[in-house]
């Protein structure tokens, strides 16, 4: 398992999980996003948005959009894409994170605080604002100083060996559909 950048062949891929989930797409840009690939199967288990906004005075980083394929869920793969997302922005040169969110306490375990909405950036205040309004009704703002960031260490080590649980569903037999197996003709059959 490991998580790369996305390429914009996979905008349709992403577009489609990002509505499933009912996750944020504004102002959506494939090249923002990072997506968790298994790399036995190359099946995409995961992704997370950077989205910088920029103002005459100030630039300020929020970390959205991440989702976990239901599959891949509780084995640190949501930890790896925040952690990549973390890193990218350390990359660019902030010191600060912010993520409105409506799950607060998932982002509080790699040390993500609650902030009071008053306190966050005014571009930030707009976005919770509209976030609120039109997405998660819930949300809540974090924020997180990325020498904080952290993995509990049971999550890089369910991540190491993460694996695709199977479905349940049970395997159609042509009983199924009232055939009779020891009976039945087809008209390509070569016995």
């Amino acid at each position: 398992m490991y998580v790369r950048d996305a390429k914009n062949r996979e905008e349709v891929w992403l577009l489609d999980r990002i509505e499933e989930m009912g996750l944020d797409e504004t102002a959506f840009r494939s090249r923002d996003y990072v997506i968790a690939i298994d790399e036995e199967t190359n099946e995409k288990a995961g992704f997370g948005r950077i989205r910088i906004h920029k103002t005459d005075d100030e630039s300020v980083c929020e970390l959205t959009s991440i989702g976990v394929l239901e599959a891949w869920r509780g084995q640190g793969v949501g930890a790896h894409v925040i952690e990549r997302l973390v890193q990218k922005a350390s990359d660019e040169g902030f010191e600060i994170v912010y993520s409105l969110t409506d799950q607060p306490e998932y982002l509080a375990q790699f040390g993500f605080e609650a902030t009071d909405a008053d306190a966050l950036p005014e571009k930030l205040r707009d976005r919770l604002a509209e976030k609120r309004e039109k997405i998660q009704p819930d949300a809540v703002p974090t924020h997180l100083r990325v020498d904080d960031f952290r993995v509990p260490p049971g999550r890089r080590e369910a991540f190491k060996a993460a694996d695709a649980e199977e479905d349940d569903e049970p395997t159609e037999s042509p009983e199924d559909f009232g055939i009779d197996p020891d009976e039945a003709t087809y008209k390509y059959d070569t016995s």
